[in-house]
Order: structure tokens, then C-alpha cells, then sequence
């Protein structure tokens, strides 16, 4: 009954969604003066957010009109050239250019578990500049109609043996998640047979091989309610007007109610987000929501015959490890792989698939030999990152194709056999190590979700039950929110903090020794002490007594900035700009260089230049430890007082020297040109002469002769 109110109240809101996408085109009408303001942007907003949130989402496009191969873009066309009632095998032909050799043929089967094989987008596209793909386009259990018949995991099983022998000899299979099970059925089944089309290769990614392995709190669950409770709470007709109607399915929409419960308050934030983004006219941001919910919200319903039998094959009897599962009435002897190689894949977070679920097929696949079994673990991602993602592409994918090159035999980078001693035992690559030690951690903390859509432990209500629904799209949700940058919580917080450059105290930064701007005050000290950017008063970080001052550092290399035999002596550190402004900018005399002084970048006139370093960023930075110098003590000068007495006498007999000269002797012998801040003496940010005098009403009056001695 819940699956009939849920179609009524669908088909009530028709002719609002109707009302509602009328209003969103007037109002985005260019020729409607309102499209261009907010009062009209807003009605916009609104009438698409109530469309988008009522409508029931059809089956995506994987949209993969081209790829690279050789460094050349080539065209690529999705065709279907197998059909039975429940799926369609999607080859993906690309216009190879003339006299190029065969790829591997590989054969994905994606997960029948809620999405749509779309889900699986990115593995296609990583694999088709190498490869010659197809992929299982599993149909919506809804849109068959009754007479098509049944569809259970023995179905399963026949339909992935027939994409093989249609496919041909020397294919290679890959089986994402849930798939994995009937995968290794089919392999064994073929293999038991002598069937020639029996796959080269087979890898296996994220599945439920063996769930007694370190069970999760969903493998858990299963065991806990059994199979009448799923086929109480979760199985439902198709109501009318579907084509399936009267079919039992577990209802796509069930599925999509607890995707969205898992992560409430982030998909309301997300829309609310989308309003706003509508609103100020952010056409990016709006389209990256529509993409991802395009997908997200898009399932299908699942024929009851065959989520029940996997929940009760796989997640409550076992039968596959124990050798107890059968295939029409006949027992599975995975024993019989032997010419078949084995790659099985894990994510190093993966709270969905158990720590050792899948490694299990190794161990079961006892007659595969030693040389053509590999167990890879991928670090740093959990189960969505197994087949999607950036390290998806960087590590996983290219070992999927060189593991097919490598037992391949008719395409033309087949390898020959070698004849080295072959391998003895299992290898085992990647983060191996580590994902073992996180056994009995991972998948311990979720209320929900699961492979197979097992549910919530501890449901008992009506209201409940709508909460039990298969869970892929959980992983789904914390990786694809991330890769689309929306602002929830943590994800706009010290992630971007990381992508801007560091505030310092009245905006000081950074900058080049021959700059003609301020040079820059020191870092912050190693937490958790951290340490105040210069001010007007000291020339270094305040530092505790016996440790050493700041040294600048050459920022290119690590080391210091300064070189050993230019080390200045303690009364030559004074602030330079605590007194009148220096002109920086290189002058024509070459003895009278700018350099770094010792704890400090300060530059004095009259010291020898180092060419080796003119050209080099320096900065100050506190060292929590002196940088020795070949074959010289480290100097740690004097202490923070007597740093800042010598500061401010300097900066006195600075301005007496100053005011004490005309204009046309404050020309140096060193060519160096000395002026007065606008702001007075002292003041902390000195002003290059070449900057011109500020505006009356711009932050000041302009500076006036008096103060400037190029004007007097």
C-alpha cells in the first residue's frame, strides 16, 4: 500500500510541478524586465527548487562522448549489442585511429544494488583510453512487465555467463561491489566446463565475498532480523500504471528515503545552498548541484527474487565460503578456476565491505597458481574510491589494464609467459599492513546502510522500515560532496584556510630583497607558542633567554639566507624602519647593495653584495634550533631587551642625523635616497619614494614638503 500512496501522491503533484515550471521559465525569460532583478530570480529559484524536489528522476546518460588515446581526442558512442529482459550490454566504440593494434577487452559488471550503472561513469572513462569496454546497463525491475518472468540470483549468474560467450575467448571481467559474488560464480561455473569464453582475467572490487570476515554492523544486521523480516518491511508491488505492475520489488523510492536520511541535514543545506546560488545568478555552483542530484536521486527498483537470495545467500547463510551455494540445484565449485588469473581489490577505509571480505576469493580460488593471483589494497579510500576518484584513476585503473595485458593472450600487448620461477604464494601490494590493522573498527559505527540495502539495526516501525535500503550511495555521498566543493561544515573551513596566504599584523608580507616595498616580519613561531609578527619595537620574535633569534632563510633551498662570512655583530641589527624610510630599490653604485643582516632582513647600506643571493626571496622565520654553518659557531646574539634598547637608540640617532641635514645631503655615499613616513617618525611600514603622496579623503592628508625631502 505505501508504494500506491507514494504514485498517488506523485501523480497530484503533476499539475503543480506543471504550474511551477511555467512560472521558472517566465521569470528566466530574458525579455521579462523581473528576470533581471532578485524579486524575479528568487520566484525562479523557488519554482525550480519545488520541481527539482518533486520529481521522480529518470536514468541518466553517461554522457561519454569522447577520450584520449596516443595524446589524440577520439569520438566515442555507447551502442547496445546484447539485450534480455533485466539488462543491456553497453559497448562503448571509439573511432580508433587506421592500423592501430586491438585493446583488452574488459567486461564491467556494475552493481544491480539502487543507482544505475551510470554510477559507474568514471571506471568507464579511466579504462577506455586503454581499453575496449562494455558494461551491464541492469534495467529498472518496474519497467518489465510480469510476463518477462522472474529474475533471481541464479539469473544473475546465466546472464553474466552469456555476456561472456557473447563476448568471446580472452575477455576480461570486472565485478564493482556487489556483483563480485555472482562474478566468481559464473568464472567457477565456466571453468567447471571447459568453456573456451571462461575470462582471462577476473578482478574483483570491494566485495562481499565472505562477510564473516570482521563483520560490519550491516552483515551484522542481516544475521540479527533474518530473511522474513526484508521480505515483510521491504518487498511491495509496482502499482499501477507502471509496466511492471503486480512485479514484487524493493522499491527504488524506499532505497532513495534512507540515502537521504543517512545525510539529512547536508542535503538540506545543499539545497538551501542551491536557492541562493539561483538567487545571485552563480550558474556554476547551480550546475554542479543539478549534476550530482541528477544522479543521486535516480534509482530503480530491485526484483524481490534476487535481493532476497543475495541477502540470504551472502549476508545470512554464507553459502559461498562455506561451499554450500548452488546454481540451478547443482553445487559451486570454486575449485575448478585454474586457468582464470585473480586481481581483488580492497580500499583501505572501507567501512562497507569488511577488512578481508574480498581477499577471501584468494584464499578460496585454491588452484589458481601463485603467479597469477594479486591482492591489491588502495590507501587512504573507502569503498566508493575503489572504483571512482582521483586514485582511482592514478593507481587503481592502471593496474587493472596491466594485470590484463599481462594473462591476456590475443590482443597485441599481450605478454608472452614468462619463463622465471614463478611467484610462490599470494602478493599482496598497497596498504595492506594497514587496512589489517583497522579489522574490527571499520563499519562498527553506522546505523545504516550496507551493500545489499540491509537497513538499520533495531527497526521495529512502519516509519522505520522505510529507513531499510541498500547503501552505496553513502560512500557516494562523502566523496562526490567533497569533489564538488560544497561549503558543509568542515568542508569550507581549514581546507581552504590552507589555499590562502598567511595575514600578518597591518597586512605586511613576504617579499623580494630588491623589492622597493616592506620586507617581511616574522613568522609564526611552531605551535604551541606561537610567536607575533614584528611591530615597531623589536627587530626579532621575543624569544626565551638562550634560545636563538630568527634567521632568514632562503625560502627556494631550506637553509639560511645569509652566508657565513656576512654576519653582522649585535649592534648592527637595529629596526630600519623604526626610524625614516629606506629606499631599497638597487642603485647604480654596485658596492652599495642591499643585504640580509643576520637575525633579521632588514637592509643596511654599505656592506658587500652577495650575487649568489640577489635575486633570492628571503624571510624572517623564529628557528626553534640554530642552522650551523660549515666550520662556524652559530651566533645567537643578544637577548630580546637588549635587541630592543639597541633598536630604539638607533632609530633616535637615525631622526637627529635626518633632521639635521638638508635635503640635498640626504643622498648617501652608497647612492641610497633616506625620506621621512608621511605618517611622522617611527612609523612601522616605511613608504618607498617612488609610491605617490595620498589623496585628501583617502585615508589622510597628503604629505607636505616638510615632510618629504625630495619636495623641498
Amino acid at each position: 500500500m505505501l508504494y500506491q500512496l507514494y504514485e498517488w501522491n506523485h501523480a497530484a503533484l503533476t499539475p503543480f510541478r506543471a504550474v511551477a515550471d511555467a512560472t521558472r521559465l517566465f521569470y528566466q525569460n530574458p525579455l521579462n524586465p523581473m528576470s533581471h532583478t532578485t524579486a524575479g530570480r528568487s520566484m525562479a529559484a523557488a519554482a525550480e527548487l519545488f520541481e527539482r524536489t518533486t520529481r521522480v528522476y529518470g536514468k541518466p546518460e553517461f554522457g561519454l562522448d569522447e577520450t584520449v588515446i596516443n595524446g589524440r581526442r577520439v569520438p566515442v558512442q555507447d551502442r547496445p549489442v546484447w539485450q534480455k529482459p533485466f539488462c543491456r550490454l553497453l559497448h562503448f566504440e571509439r573511432e580508433l585511429p587506421k592500423g592501430r593494434a586491438a585493446d583488452p577487452r574488459i567486461l564491467i559488471v556494475a552493481p544491480m544494488s539502487g543507482h544505475y550503472a551510470t554510477l559507474l561513469r568514471g571506471t568507464v572513462e579511466a579504462l577506455l583510453p586503454y581499453a575496449d569496454v562494455y558494461i551491464t546497463d541492469w534495467t529498472d525491475a518496474r519497467k518489465v512487465p510480469l510476463s518477462d518472468g522472474r529474475f533471481d540470483l541464479d539469473d544473475y549468474v546465466d546472464y553474466v555467463v552469456d555476456m561472456l560467450r557473447f563476448l568471446g575467448p580472452d575477455t576480461h571481467v570486472i565485478g564493482v561491489c556487489q556483483p563480485a559474488v555472482p562474478v566468481l560464480i559464473a568464472t567457477a561455473l565456466m571453468e567447471e566446463g571447459g568453456d573456451p569464453c571462461a575470462p582471462a582475467t577476473m578482478t574483483l572490487m570491494g566485495g562481499p565475498i565472505d562477510t564473516r570476515i570482521n563483520p560490519t554492523a550491516v552483515n551484522e544486521l542481516a544475521q540479527e532480523k533474518g530473511i522474513d523480516w526484508f521480505r515483510d518491511n521491504v518487498i511491495m508491488q509496482v502499482p499501477f500504471p507502471q509496466p511492471g505492475f503486480m512485479r514484487p520489488v524493493y522499491p527504488g523510492f524506499l532505497q532513495l528515503t534512507g540515502f537521504m536520511s543517512m545525510n539529512l541535514d547536508r542535503h538540506l543545506i545543499a539545497h538551501k545552498e542551491f536557492f541562493w546560488h539561483l538567487v545571485k545568478d552563480d550558474g556554476d555552483s547551480a550546475d554542479k548541484h543539478r549534476t550530482f542530484y541528477d544522479e543521486y536521486n535516480a534509482v530503480m527498483d530491485l526484483a524481490a527474487e534476487f535481493y532476497l537470495q543475495t541477502v540470504d545467500e551472502v549476508f545470512i547463510k554464507h553459502s559461498l565460503p562455506k561451499g554450500e551455494i548452488t546454481h540451478r540445484g547443482r553445487r559451486v565449485d570454486l575449485t575448478a578456476i585454474k586457468r582464470t588469473a585473480l586481481l581483488t581489490v580492497e580500499g583501505e577505509n572501507d567501512d562497507i565491505s569488511g577488512v578481508g571480505q574480498t581477499e577471501a576469493a584468494q584464499t578460496l580460488c585454491v588452484n589458481i597458481p601463485d603467479d597469477k593471483r594479486v591482492h591489491y589494497v588502495q590507501a587512504k579510500v573507502g569503498h566508493y574510491g575503489v572504483f571512482n576518484g582521483s586514485r582511482y584513476r592514478a593507481e587503481i585503473a592502471p593496474r587493472i589494464v596491466d594485470f590484463a595485458l599481462t594473462h591476456g593472450t590475443t590482443h597485441a600487448g599481450a605478454t608472452p609467459p614468462k619463463s622465471a620461477e614463478p611467484a610462490k604464494g599470494l602478493q599482496r601490494i598497497g596498504a595492506y599492513a594497514e587496512r589489517r590493522a583497522k579489522a574490527g573498527q571499520l563499519g562498527r559505527d553506522r546505523t545504516m546502510g550496507g551493500e545489499m540495502g540491509l537497513g538499520v539495526a533495531g527497526l521495529g516501525s512502519p516509519d522505520s522500515a522505510m529507513r531499510a535500503m541498500a547503501g552505496p550511495a553513502q560512500a557516494l555521498m562523502d566523496t562526490a560532496m567533497e569533489a564538488m566543493a560544497y561549503p558543509f561544515g568542515a568542508f569550507a573551513g581549514s581546507n581552504n584556510a590552507g589555499f590562502s596566504a598567511p595575514r600578518h599584523r597591518n597586512g605586511a608580507k613576504a617579499t623580494d630583497a630588491s623589492s622597493p616595498v616592506d620586507a617581511s616580519p616574522a613568522a609564526e613561531a611552531a605551535p604551541p607558542a606561537p610567536v607575533t609578527p614584528i611591530d615597531a619595537e623589536a627587530v626579532a620574535p621575543a624569544a626565551a633567554p638562550g634560545e636563538p633569534a630568527a634567521e632568514a632563510v632562503d625560502i627556494a633551498s631550506g637553509g639560511p639566507a645569509t652566508e657565513p662570512a656576512h654576519e653582522m655583530p649585535p649592534a648592527a641589527t637595529s629596526r630600519a624602519d623604526a626610524g625614516p624610510a629606506v629606499d631599497r630599490r638597487p642603485q647604480p653604485a654596485p658596492d652599495a647593495s642591499p643585504r640580509a643582516v643576520g637575525s633579521s632582513d632588514r637592509m643596511t647600506a654599505g656592506a658587500e653584495p652577495s650575487p649568489a643571493r640577489s635575486a633570492k626571496k628571503v624571510r624572517t622565520i623564529p628557528a626553534a634550533a640554530p642552522i650551523p654553518s660549515p666550520g662556524k659557531a652559530v651566533n645567537r646574539g643578544p637577548g630580546p631587551a637588549a635587541v630592543r634598547k639597541a633598536a630604539k637608540a638607533a632609530a633616535k640617532a637615525n631622526r637627529e642625523n635626518t633632521s639635521a641635514k638638508p635635503a640635498s645631503a640626504a643622498k648617501t655615499a652608497a647612492g641610497e635616497s633616506v625620506a621621512e613616513t608621511p605618517g611622522g617618525q617611527g612609523q612601522d611600514r616605511p613608504t618607498p619614494l617612488a609610491s605617490p603622496p595620498r589623496r585628501k579623503g583617502r585615508g589622510g592628508s597628503a604629505p607636505s614638503s616638510r615632510d618629504n625631502p625630495r619636495k623641498r
